[in-house]
């Protein structure tokens, strides 16, 4: 499958390198490739997973059926602005909306009635927005079986089939405890686990851990 993963930071190389092992064909999205490229941090990343391409975000997202967002909330809409016509492609949000403004820990940037993938779902009425992988850091969304239990990967999204996509991948990745919690607007839920998250980082002293719904 042809996968444009939108973002350079460490979500988007951990997230491109590994669906590229399972033998997509993946495509780093970038606002300059030109620079991104020059960056020793990418050009080392990129020596060591050759079969990962590097193109504007348009060009990363035209020929690809799944486009994942792996960029910061504060930026999302507008690469995904930049990334062409999204009417039809399955549009992984993987952000979070942070407001840094008063310091760390961060505050959301929204009120509790709405969300950065409903935002993605306005902005981008006709793109099938399917949030999911938002509740772990980029180690774990990518090697899962480095825990001895994967945890819960959440799916939020109006799209069965796309959902249906996305588990798909998360399957692949390895993750075995795939919650599709409904619509898009739950997506609520799964991003205000973010203060909860940084916290938790504190208390245990790694993100490297997962959440885990028992039933």
């Amino acid at each position: 499958m042809k996968i444009a993963v939108l973002g350079t930071g460490a979500v988007g190389r951990a997230l491109s390198g590994r669906l590229a092992e399972l033998g997509h064909d993946v495509t780093v999205g970038t606002r300059d490739p030109g620079a991104t490229g020059a960056k020793e941090e990418y050009a080392d990343w990129a020596a060591d997973h050759p079969d990962v391409g590097l193109a504007t975000f348009a060009d990363a997202a035209e020929p690809a059926p799944v486009v994942i967002n792996a960029t910061s909330g504060a930026v999302t809409l507008d690469v995904l602005g930049q990334a062409g016509e999204l009417g039809g492609k399955v549009v992984i949000d993987v952000s979070n909306g942070l407001d840094f403004s008063a310091g760390f820990p961060p505050l959301i940037s929204f009120p509790q009635d709405d969300s950065m993938a409903e935002q993605v779902q306005r902005a981008f009425p006709a793109a099938l927005v399917v949030k999911s992988l938002n509740t772990m850091t980029a180690a774990v969304m990518a090697h899962p079986e480095q825990l001895p239990d994967p945890g819960t990967v959440f799916l939020s999204g109006d799209d069965p089939s796309a959902k249906e996509t996305v588990a798909g991948l998360l399957r692949e990745l390895g993750h075995t405890d795939i919650l599709d919690l409904g619509d898009v607007t739950t997506a609520r839920g799964v991003e205000w686990l973010m203060p909860a998250w940084l916290r938790v980082i504190g208390a245990v002293g790694t993100p490297n851990f997962n959440w885990k719904v028992v039933r």
